[in-house]
């Protein structure tokens, strides 16, 4: 495995050695020793996976988990993405800043996310099935999300605004200016 530069200080780009012949591919996806020498922290324990489908133009995001937060490792296991990842932690020089990546089922590419960013994809592919671990359960009574077009984040979405499909939920999360006196997470450098 092999690390990526990121901008965003915390974030780690993955690289897996993808082992191809006529029969197809061998992968591993994650061991933790491995993910650990790249920069993400071994004590992270990941406790629940999770598996979404989707179709191309789809957004998905950009959701973040309050209280003590959940750090995520996403991967594309089919189709293509353009995974994003946002700066909430107070104090950050990135602040409100995001950043993307593009994840696929050919490079195998994963993105961890860690605890204070708001994460999010858009579907670049006809279909997409995205897989992520993160570190702590899902709770309803402390999902939150920031508004996936929020123009003072100015996230550039790879497809025309009138091609991407949005749920309600996600139309109606809040700009990160209306709730940045509520956010949790602390910047320490």
């Amino acid at each position: 495995m092999s690390a990526v530069s990121v901008h965003l200080a915390g974030l780690a780009v993955v690289e897996p050695a993808v082992h191809r012949d006529e029969r197809g591919f061998f992968c591993e996806t994650y061991r933790r020793s491995s993910h650990a020498a790249l920069g993400i922290p071994e004590e992270e324990q990941f406790v629940q996976d999770n598996h979404s489908r989707s179709t191309r133009g789809v957004v998905r995001g950009m959701h973040f988990q309050a209280g003590d937060g959940v750090a995520k490792l996403v991967r594309c296991a089919r189709g293509r993405i353009l995974d994003v990842a946002v700066d909430l932690r107070r104090g950050s020089p990135t602040y409100g800043r995001w950043e993307g990546v593009e994840l696929d089922d050919e490079s195998m590419r994963q993105l961890y996310v860690p605890v204070g960013f708001a994460h999010g994809f858009c579907v670049l592919s006809d279909v997409a099935d995205v897989l992520y671990k993160q570190t702590a359960y899902y709770d309803p009574e402390l999902e939150c999300a920031v508004a996936w077009d929020d123009p003072e984040i100015a996230i550039a979405w790879p497809l025309p605004a009138a091609e991407l499909i949005v749920s309600a939920r996600d139309a109606a999360s809040p700009c990160l200016s209306e709730i940045a006196h509520e956010l949790p997470f602390q910047w320490h450098a």
